[in-house]
């Protein structure tokens, strides 16, 4: 996900001062509007610990009006095989096992949690009403801003050009250095929202004339409904779509994703199953599958990895993750070594040596890779765009804004080498 916290959600139990402060700094950057403010403010120890949870703090309007999902199962679904759901010692009757209830299996990210009625899945953005999986997010956008593409980041599609950013609540990873933690692992009636149907998306962007809508911030896969009839839309209008992912989603969600998606960043956050299962709650396996699935599809694909001091920043870590992408997706991905900043559950560690950034450059660019960078660390050389033959830089940043560019139709103006990306 993107590493800056969305600008569009601030807690009621401020003075009046800092709201006006907060939303002079929101003009400033463009924020297209407020949909939401956050009721109360809990702590990161608080969210951490909040399980999923049942269905009585959701307002019945926002019950009733949740639309049925795409990407799920239940007993009574056409050529469903009982054992997905469970384990092979439980009772059978005949045939069949015993359903005592009507439970059903989300189908969208890697978790594929089994939910019992009146219950929601791990992102808490989903839940079993009356035997029907529903996505309690659709619709409901609680972060919308204006941020440059370099800002998800996107440093090799149309750089320069502003991308109409939104997110929703809920998340099925549990990152323990989550920085927008506040939506990422909130539920959705944590936030009163008004209801914005796709095409005011949309018209959003357009008025904004935002070429690109990044879906961000939180984890997208959890709105992907609304996700897609987005990009459906924004497409008929030239306006394209780019998502920000930990990539722990199912094959045939993201298959229609890379249907109507332009771009997709994936967060590689370690090269560790060991480093997923603590500091993420998650496996690293689906996230692999999501990165080749997205290059086999052809969709643009960059990647991020956080750099986190003495848990995935040891050397044969970052160098097995730099042989992994150039021998599984090849040289001209390009991978953002970031930053890490003490967040969320995880203040008791400093922020990320440069140094350490700059060995994972150096080890990327040994292994062949074309497009390595350095993230977070604002003005560093790291940041600029070289040409793999001549070497010249061919897009040069300051932060998140380029200040000169050298790409011709994809091509280095020096040499003429092709630069990997998409660039009108």
């Amino acid at each position: 996900m993107s590493s800056s916290k969305p600008r569009t959600s601030l807690p009621t139990a401020i003075t009046r001062r800092d709201i006006l402060a907060g939303l002079a700094r929101l003009a400033a950057l463009g924020c297209v509007g407020v949909f939401s403010t956050r009721q109360g403010w809990a702590s990161p120890e608080w969210m951490a610990s909040m399980s999923p949870g049942g269905l009585s703090q959701i307002p019945r309007s926002l019950l009733r009006n949740a639309p049925v999902g795409r990407f799920w199962i239940s007993a009574n679904s056409e050529g469903v095989a009982c054992g997905s759901c469970h384990a092979v010692v439980e009772p059978y009757i005949g045939d069949s096992f015993r359903h005592e209830n009507a439970s059903v299996q989300c189908q969208l990210c890697a978790r594929r949690c089994v939910i019992a009625p009146g219950e929601r899945g791990q992102c808490r953005a989903r839940a079993n009403v009356d035997g029907k999986l529903r996505s309690l997010v659709y619709g409901h956008p609680v972060s919308v801003h204006v941020d440059p593409i370099e800002k998800k980041p996107f440093y090799h599609f149309i750089p320069g050009s502003a991308a109409f950013s939104l997110a929703t609540t809920g998340c099925p990873l549990r990152c323990r250095f989550c920085q927008n933690w506040e939506i990422s692992q909130a539920s959705p009636e944590d936030f009163p929202t008004q209801y914005v149907p796709p095409v005011g998306i949309v018209d959003a962007a357009q008025t904004r004339k935002a070429p690109i809508i990044a879906y961000t911030y939180n984890e997208p896969t959890v709105f992907s409904e609304y996700l897609l009839d987005i990009a459906k839309l924004a497409r008929e209008r030239s306006i394209r779509s780019v998502l920000v992912s930990c990539g722990f989603m199912n094959e045939e969600p993201l298959n229609e994703m890379c249907d109507l998606l332009d771009g997709i960043k994936i967060d590689l956050k370690g090269f560790s199953q060991d480093f997923y299962e603590k500091v993420s709650d998650a496996k690293l396996e689906p996230v692999l599958r999501s990165i080749r699935q997205v290059a086999r599809r052809g969709v643009h694909l960059e990647i991020v990895n956080l750099v986190v001091p003495s848990l995935n920043d040891s050397e044969q870590m970052l160098s097995e993750l730099c042989k992994w992408v150039v021998g599984e997706l090849g040289p001209d991905v390009p991978v953002h070594f970031t930053r890490f900043h003490p967040d969320y559950r995880m203040l008791n560690l400093p922020p990320t040596p440069v140094s350490t950034l700059e060995k994972a450059y150096e080890t990327a660019r040994r292994a062949g890779m074309h497009y390595p960078y350095v993230g977070n660390v604002p003005g560093h050389p790291g940041n600029h765009t070289h040409c793999p033959r001549c070497s010249r830089v061919v897009v040069k940043r300051t932060g998140f804004f380029v200040i000169e560019t050298h790409v011709e139709k994809g091509l280095c103006k020096f040499c003429g080498e092709s630069i990997a990306g998409v660039w009108t």
